[in-house]
């Protein structure tokens, strides 16, 4: 059946899974910026607004390009 058919209920249940990784990356990287005092290439407060506004991509971003040396 095509995603465009699907009711919403049933469409939920086969993408759960990849609904709770996001928000389990988005904490985790909002507490690993909580926690760092340096940060690379951009402020704590510019790398918080990336994680939450761009869901999946913005915590992968954090963790690859952002996290300074502790």
């Amino acid at each position: 059946m095509p995603l465009g058919n699907m009711p919403l209920g049933e469409m939920l249940s086969k993408f759960w899974p990849l609904m709770v990784l996001q928000v389990l990356l988005m904490v985790a990287a909002l507490f690993d910026i909580k926690k760092r005092k340096t940060f690379r290439h951009l402020s704590r407060g510019a790398w918080i607004i990336i994680v939450i506004l761009i869901q999946t991509l913005g915590p992968v971003a954090y963790f690859t390009l952002g996290r300074g040396e502790e």
